[in-house]
């Protein structure tokens, strides 16, 4: 995936960036919170269930009713792997025709790069200091950047934050140029900050070492993943952080539902439908923010920190919504 326009479709683009606005999708409600009152789960499952009732559309205009319409069509029914392999296949066969560029991986906006880093930098430096300062300052930090590409986000940013990173994408002639731009000799590394392995698999067949990761960083490819395989990919990697690890989630955000693009066969979810599948996966949500200073005419972006543990705060409320509840006489 990549940044990309959402005002209209552009059916004669050779790139076909432009996406448009969407209206809603249908997934399964979350399951009840036995901590919130009766009253709060029917409310939150009857608010989910109605934002769900419409679907989204693809990027040559075509309406779907919900995610699973969209899906079946796309993948198949369970168990039809051929149809799924052949999704995944031609995924990575878009990528493989595109230049190792920054211009390339970024979909021709590679204008918008210093933009991009600078909002993650501000976001990252936050997370850092709240969730990984009590370690102490001679930790040794490890993150894993996920759909790397051409190394430009470890680059730019995660090898001056991260003692060592470690590289996921699966298309070769990208890692490669990552490789090369992340040498010993390039002025981002040194013996302490450095790239340490290229891993050549894609998202839904990596599985990473337990407890190897601080941060677990994913821009731009999730996208990529049916919701099946997004769901088993968190569930997997979540075994890779750290205690107080977290992952950082950065993606195009529809207004609403999703837009399929057939092309590079990705979809553009919502927040709600992020939402949605963050609480299948057991993620909570820690700290979110809007990416800001892009062009008005590109989808939102959006970043998501997400932690295996439940935040503070929402500790905090729950245990009152315990503690106010009618005591049982004996």
């Amino acid at each position: 995936m990549r940044p990309s326009c959402r005002m209209s479709i552009s059916l004669q683009s050779p790139n076909r960036f432009l996406r448009p606005p969407c209206k809603s999708y249908h997934l399964e409600p979350p399951l009840r919170d036995p901590v919130r009152s009766r009253a709060e789960n029917s409310r939150i499952v009857t608010r989910l269930s109605r934002s769900m009732e419409v679907g989204g559309l693809d990027s040559d205009g075509k309406e779907f009713k919900n995610a699973q319409e969209m899906w079946r069509e796309q993948v198949g029914e369970e168990g039809d792997e051929n149809k799924k392999t052949q999704w995944y296949s031609d995924g990575v066969a878009y990528w493989e025709a595109v230049e190792p560029s920054v211009d390339g991986v970024l979909g021709g906006f590679g204008h918008v790069n210093d933009a991009d880093i600078k909002g993650s930098e501000a976001f990252l430096k936050t997370l850092l200091h709240e969730r990984l300062t009590d370690c102490g300052g001679d930790q040794h930090l490890v993150a894993l950047d996920c759909g790397s590409g051409i190394g430009r986000i470890t680059k730019n940013l995660l090898i001056r934050y991260f003692n060592e990173v470690d590289l996921l994408e699966p298309v070769s002639h990208f890692l490669d140029a990552a490789r090369d731009h992340l040498a010993p000799g390039n002025p981002m590394a040194s013996d302490t900050h450095q790239a340490m392995n290229f891993i050549c698999l894609p998202l839904q067949e990596f599985t990473p070492a337990a407890g190897r990761y601080d941060v677990i960083w994913v821009q731009w490819c999730i996208g990529h993943l049916t919701d099946d395989d997004f769901l088993s990919f968190f569930k997997r990697a979540k075994a890779g952080l750290k205690p107080g690890g977290f992952f950082i989630l950065k993606e195009n955000i529809a207004r609403n539902g999703f837009v399929l693009d057939k092309e590079d066969r990705s979809i553009t979810r919502s927040d709600a439908y992020f939402k949605e599948l963050f609480h299948r996966c057991g993620l909570h949500l820690y700290k979110s923010k809007d990416q800001k200073g892009f062009p008005e005419e590109l989808f939102a972006v959006k970043m998501y920190a997400l932690t295996t543990d439940m935040p503070k705060k929402l500790q905090k409320n729950r245990s009152k919504v315990k503690s106010n509840r009618p005591g049982v006489i004996k």
